[in-house]
């Protein structure tokens, strides 16, 4: 799994003995997908955590997750919805999401969240154009990072979060010899979500870059 770019091996170990640690069944799901040759793309532990963090202050009930992967943060987070809370979680992959679902199973949150399989961008379009979630966290295909801005947060509610992981991108968004795709698209959402007058947005340097906003 990987670590911020801006932690290094000491600073990460000193974090990790002042903070949450995941629960034996999040490790095993951590140790599977270590040996997918995609490991990457799995969030580090201590952003899980973080993301149960904001899940339990703003009290949230209805999440809306993009990118999913093996599932390892929809189990973070569907553990500390209450029983009546939901998250939908948004996904390509039936293989990697079929590592998460076994897991969901094993932690008994399987009934708290709806998978949906196919390009978020459709999924989102078929949703209704109105406020339903508490909790937005988009973790998925970069490129379409800005077009996932307007349709989220037409569906996020008054004082709900937007959370964005990646917004740093090791660093790339302020390369400016770095043009690829990804980048790109990564700064306009970035820019976008900073001028966006339904939002307060605060860019953090945590983990790889987490923007994290307020729906006015």
């Amino acid at each position: 799994m990987s670590r911020s770019f801006l932690v290094d091996d000491a600073l990460a170990a000193y974090l990790a003995a002042h903070s949450p640690t995941p629960t034996p069944l999040q490790l095993e799901l951590i140790e599977e997908t270590a040996r997918l040759s995609n490991a990457s793309m799995q969030i580090e532990s201590a952003e899980a955590t973080f993301l149960q963090f904001l899940v339990k202050v703003s009290g949230a009930r209805s999440i809306l997750e993009i990118g999913t992967f093996t599932g390892y943060s929809a189990l973070a987070m569907a553990s500390v919805l209450p029983t009546d809370g939901r998250l939908v979680a948004c996904d390509v992959s039936g293989e990697w999401t079929s590592i998460g679902r076994s897991y969901w199973d094993r932690a008994g949150v399987t009934d708290k969240i709806d998978l949906r399989l196919g390009r978020a961008i459709e999924t989102l379009t078929e949703m209704p154009e109105e406020p339903t979630f508490d909790l937005v966290f988009i973790d998925a295909d970069k490129t379409n990072y800005p077009q996932y801005l307007d349709l989220v947060v037409l569906r996020l509610v008054t004082g709900g979060l937007l959370v964005a992981d990646n917004t740093l991108w090791s660093g790339r968004v302020i390369d400016a010899g770095v043009d690829d795709a990804d980048t790109v698209a990564l700064r306009r959402f970035n820019a976008a979500a900073a001028a966006d007058e339904r939002l307060d947005t605060q860019l953090l340097p945590l983990f790889d870059g987490l923007l994290i906003a307020v729906k006015r």
